[in-house]
């Protein structure tokens, strides 16, 4: 819709008021605007990242971290928010647990339920404030009654909530941890 539209305009504009003796619909000129202009459009459905934070929908988040066929790495993946004070508190947990695990094919993955519009002035800074070195993704799914129940049937939707993957095993948990609490639980799945 966007590439018609500034097509459109683009003819107008082209055919108001030329008074140069420059033909007002130069082929290459014509030709290089509809290229930026779908380059443009084709840019926002690519895969968006800011500063380390891989925006995501669920589709993706599923087939890459809940669809496991490979038994072979073990993620901890925590769903928390930056307004989340219990999900807050226990970030630091996972974050040891992933310099701690890291060279046991254990991969933490912290996944932000902020809002997207949110990214810039409070999701970013926060990370940087905290140092967050685990792997960091904001899933940008606002369809959340359909994608809760396949994350776990138990899951509430409420947060701090954390899933151990491993193959086609998985264990949910819908609450807060201290750090031996989750590495107790990471013991039972690896």
């Amino acid at each position: 819709m966007k590439l018609i539209l500034s097509l459109f305009v683009l003819f107008m504009l082209c055919s108001c008021g030329n008074t140069t003796e420059k033909d007002p619909l130069d082929t290459e000129e014509v030709v290089e605007t509809i290229t930026k202009a779908t380059t443009a459009t084709s840019d926002t459905s690519e895969k968006k990242e800011y500063d380390g934070l891989e925006l995501m929908d669920f589709a993706e988040f599923e087939t890459r971290y809940l669809q496991q066929t490979s038994s072979t790495t073990t993620y901890v993946i925590n769903f928390w928010a930056t307004w989340c004070k219990p999900c807050v508190k226990e970030l630091p947990y996972f974050e040891e647990l992933n310099k701690n695990y890291k060279d046991n094919n254990v991969k933490v993955v912290l996944v932000s339920l902020d809002f997207p519009k949110h990214i810039e002035k409070q999701v970013i800074p926060f990370i940087k404030k905290h140092k967050l070195q685990s792997e960091l993704l904001l899933l940008d799914d606002p369809d959340a009654n359909s994608w809760i129940p396949k994350v776990s049937e138990q899951w509430s939707g409420a947060i701090p909530a954390t899933i151990f993957v491993k193959g086609n095993q998985q264990k949910f948990y819908e609450q807060s941890f201290e750090y031996t609490e989750l590495e107790t639980e990471l013991k039972t799945i690896l």
